[in-house]
Protein backbone atom coordinates (compact mmCIF):
# COMPACT_ATOMS: atom_id res chain seq x y z
CA UNK A 1 0.00 0.00 0.00
CA UNK A 2 2.07 2.63 -1.16
CA UNK A 3 0.70 6.11 -0.40
CA UNK A 4 1.62 10.02 -2.36
CA UNK A 5 2.78 11.60 0.86
CA UNK A 6 3.39 15.24 -0.96
CA UNK A 7 4.22 17.99 1.34
CA UNK A 8 3.42 21.61 1.05
CA UNK A 9 5.19 24.08 2.69
CA UNK A 10 2.24 26.32 4.42
CA UNK A 11 4.66 29.23 4.19
CA UNK A 12 8.60 30.57 4.27
CA UNK A 13 9.68 33.15 6.63
CA UNK A 14 10.42 35.40 3.66
CA UNK A 15 6.44 35.25 3.24
CA UNK A 16 5.63 35.58 6.38
CA UNK A 17 7.90 38.84 6.55
CA UNK A 18 6.41 40.01 3.05
CA UNK A 19 2.94 39.94 4.50
CA UNK A 20 3.89 41.38 8.22
CA UNK A 21 5.37 44.02 5.99
CA UNK A 22 2.08 44.48 4.01
CA UNK A 23 0.33 44.35 6.77
CA UNK A 24 2.00 47.22 8.62
CA UNK A 25 1.90 49.10 5.28
CA UNK A 26 -1.91 48.82 6.01
CA UNK A 27 -1.80 50.39 9.59
CA UNK A 28 0.33 53.17 8.85
CA UNK A 29 -1.43 54.26 5.31
CA UNK A 30 -4.32 54.67 8.16
CA UNK A 31 -2.22 56.03 10.80
CA UNK A 32 -0.48 58.48 8.12
CA UNK A 33 -3.78 59.64 6.43
CA UNK A 34 -5.19 60.86 10.33
CA UNK A 35 -1.88 62.11 11.56
CA UNK A 36 -1.63 64.37 8.47
CA UNK A 37 -5.06 66.16 9.75
CA UNK A 38 -3.92 69.45 9.43
CA UNK A 39 -2.43 69.07 5.65
CA UNK A 40 -4.02 69.55 2.73
CA UNK A 41 -6.60 67.13 1.49
CA UNK A 42 -4.65 66.03 -1.11
CA UNK A 43 -1.76 65.42 1.04
CA UNK A 44 -3.61 63.14 3.36
CA UNK A 45 -4.87 60.95 -0.06
CA UNK A 46 -1.68 60.82 -2.22
CA UNK A 47 0.28 59.11 1.28
CA UNK A 48 -3.11 56.83 1.87
CA UNK A 49 -3.00 55.62 -1.45
CA UNK A 50 1.30 55.53 -2.09
CA UNK A 51 0.92 53.22 1.55
CA UNK A 52 -1.78 51.35 0.38
CA UNK A 53 -0.39 50.80 -3.34
CA UNK A 54 2.75 49.22 -1.21
CA UNK A 55 0.75 47.14 1.05
CA UNK A 56 -0.83 45.56 -1.96
CA UNK A 57 2.33 45.34 -4.26
CA UNK A 58 3.84 43.70 -1.20
CA UNK A 59 0.69 41.01 -0.56
CA UNK A 60 1.14 39.95 -3.96
CA UNK A 61 4.84 39.13 -4.21
CA UNK A 62 3.73 36.73 -1.74
CA UNK A 63 2.87 33.18 -1.83
CA UNK A 64 -0.98 34.20 -0.42
CA UNK A 65 -0.88 36.45 -3.14
CA UNK A 66 0.40 34.57 -6.15
CA UNK A 67 -2.29 31.83 -5.19
CA UNK A 68 -5.26 34.75 -5.06
CA UNK A 69 -3.79 35.73 -8.50
CA UNK A 70 -4.04 32.00 -9.90
CA UNK A 71 -7.28 31.62 -8.37
CA UNK A 72 -8.73 34.86 -9.77
CA UNK A 73 -7.17 33.19 -13.52
CA UNK A 74 -8.76 29.78 -13.21
CA UNK A 75 -11.83 31.79 -11.90
CA UNK A 76 -11.84 33.48 -14.91
CA UNK A 77 -11.06 30.26 -17.12
CA UNK A 78 -14.03 28.25 -15.82
CA UNK A 79 -16.37 31.19 -16.13
CA UNK A 80 -15.60 31.53 -19.86
CA UNK A 81 -16.64 27.10 -20.32
CA UNK A 82 -20.12 27.95 -18.79
CA UNK A 83 -22.68 27.97 -21.95
CA UNK A 84 -25.06 30.23 -21.25
CA UNK A 85 -28.68 30.30 -21.81
CA UNK A 86 -30.30 32.00 -24.83
CA UNK A 87 -32.54 34.96 -24.38
CA UNK A 88 -35.96 32.89 -24.88
CA UNK A 89 -34.50 30.25 -22.45
CA UNK A 90 -34.34 32.65 -19.62
CA UNK A 91 -37.07 34.16 -19.90
CA UNK A 92 -39.07 31.16 -19.82
CA UNK A 93 -37.09 29.95 -16.64
CA UNK A 94 -37.99 33.26 -15.46
CA UNK A 95 -41.51 32.64 -16.47
CA UNK A 96 -41.61 29.46 -14.35
CA UNK A 97 -40.36 30.52 -11.72
CA UNK A 98 -42.51 33.47 -11.10
CA UNK A 99 -45.16 31.19 -11.72
CA UNK A 100 -44.71 28.66 -9.28
CA UNK A 101 -44.05 31.49 -6.78
CA UNK A 102 -47.42 32.77 -6.94
CA UNK A 103 -48.75 29.13 -7.09
CA UNK A 104 -46.79 28.57 -3.68
CA UNK A 105 -48.52 31.68 -2.39
CA UNK A 106 -51.78 30.68 -3.15
CA UNK A 107 -51.15 27.39 -1.89
CA UNK A 108 -50.17 28.17 1.81
CA UNK A 109 -52.36 31.38 2.14
CA UNK A 110 -55.36 28.33 1.68
CA UNK A 111 -53.55 25.83 3.89
CA UNK A 112 -52.92 28.48 6.47
CA UNK A 113 -56.66 30.24 6.09
CA UNK A 114 -57.98 26.60 6.16
CA UNK A 115 -56.07 25.14 9.54
CA UNK A 116 -57.21 28.77 11.03
CA UNK A 117 -60.93 27.64 10.34
CA UNK A 118 -60.41 24.34 11.86
CA UNK A 119 -58.70 25.18 14.08
CA UNK A 120 -60.28 28.25 15.79
CA UNK A 121 -64.33 27.68 14.29
CA UNK A 122 -64.21 23.96 14.35
CA UNK A 123 -62.07 22.87 17.25
CA UNK A 124 -62.05 25.64 19.49
CA UNK A 125 -65.86 27.38 18.51
CA UNK A 126 -64.39 30.57 18.75
CA UNK A 127 -66.73 32.15 16.07
CA UNK A 128 -65.54 36.10 14.98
Amino acid sequence: MATNTEVETVSTGADKAKLAAAAVLLVAAVTVYYLLGKQDLWLRVLALLLLLVGAVAMFFTSESGRQLIAFGRDSVRETRKVVWPARKEAMQMTGYVFAFGIVMALFLFLTDKTLEWVLYDLVLGWKR
